[in-house]
């Protein structure tokens, strides 16, 4: 099968497109026709190797596994042992543990749910990550409630575009932060007021809102307090910092300083939850969530793929077919 391959940590150049062998389903596993996948800056980050903190879990001097990405779609065609909730044939999205940028990914049964009738491959393969992202901080760690007030930087990058939908469907009164070119995307989305960051600075505005979810990070943590109710939670989720430790500094500035506030700061890392794909399924099924696509890219073209999102201010996601 074809594959985008890389054999040490760098920038997008280390990727080359190869020829490598269809893995083998094992206990619990599926393969999977990979019919589209999509990339973040997660995958950017695993794939230059900075920072540096990432390498203790995929790999100390190369990536452990070779094949980069995480979140695809596409067609169950062999199930392994003990796998009995899909079947050949059946149509699917979620994520890779071994990678998805390639013709055929083996992925355990439990990070797939089947994909809903109205939508392509291509717009499913674009949820897993970001969605369960914004879904985990909207729901998880903010407990939004019907009647409040919502802030989402970042309203128009992957995880922002879910969020301010999300937070939209579970009764929120929605504010998105996102450059000028991007005003009415994020209108588009339910966002009931916009700020364009732009022509506007919304923590010198005098709004308080009961959840921040920074997408961005660009402002000092005490500006964006301002623009926090009393009793408002701040959720940090650039995933920006310094070469060795990345964010963990600023998050745990943030921890400690939760300790002499009554505002909350919830720095958090999503983790892959199959029931939070099952309600993604629902939500996308109902119409009340709707992926944004910035760009897709051939398999061939995984290394501009990643290069795109290394450069920043993606609209939506970046989806690669093979």
């Amino acid at each position: 099968m074809r594959a985008a391959v890389q054999h040490r940590y760098g920038p997008p150049s280390v990727l080359t497109s190869a020829e490598v062998g269809v893995p083998v389903p094992g206990r619990g596993e599926v393969l999977v026709r990979v019919g589209a996948a999509s990339v973040h800056p997660g995958d950017y980050f695993v794939m230059t190797g900075e920072p540096y903190v990432l390498r203790l879990v995929f790999g100390l001097r190369r990536p452990r596994h070779g094949i980069p990405g995480m979140d695809l779609a596409g067609v169950v065609a062999a199930v392994g042992k003990d796998v009995t909730a899909l079947r050949p044939g059946e149509k699917v999205f979620g994520w890779s543990t071994t990678g998805a940028l390639a013709e055929y990914a083996r992925v355990p049964a439990d990070h797939l749910v089947p994909v809903p009738a109205n939508l392509s491959l291509g717009e499913v393969a674009a949820v897993p990550t970001s969605a369960m992202t914004a879904l985990q901080a909207v729901r998880r760690i903010a407990d939004v409630q019907p009647g409040q007030t919502v802030l989402v930087t970042g309203a128009s990058g992957g995880v922002g575009s879910f969020a301010v939908q999300i937070a939209k469907a579970f009764g929120a009164e929605v504010t998105g932060v996102c450059g000028t070119r991007n005003v009415e995307l994020v209108r588009s989305l339910g966002a009931d007021h916009v700020v364009d960051y732009t022509r506007a600075d919304f923590t010198r505005a005098g709004k308080r809102y009961d959840v921040i979810l920074d997408n961005v990070e660009a402002q000092p943590l005490a500006a964006v307090r301002r623009a926090l109710t009393p009793t408002g939670i701040l959720i940090p989720n650039s995933g920006r910092g310094g070469r060795w430790l990345g964010p963990l500094p600023r998050v745990v500035t943030a921890r400690v300083r939760s300790g002499f506030t009554r505002q909350r700061l919830r720095p958090f890392t999503s983790t892959g939850k199959r029931q939070d794909l099952l309600t993604l399924a629902d939500l996308l099924a109902t119409g009340q969530v709707t992926p944004v696509i910035d760009r897709t890219y051939p398999l061939d073209e995984a290394a501009e793929a990643l290069r795109y999102i290394g450069a920043g201010h993606t609209r939506g996601k970046v989806v690669v077919t093979p």
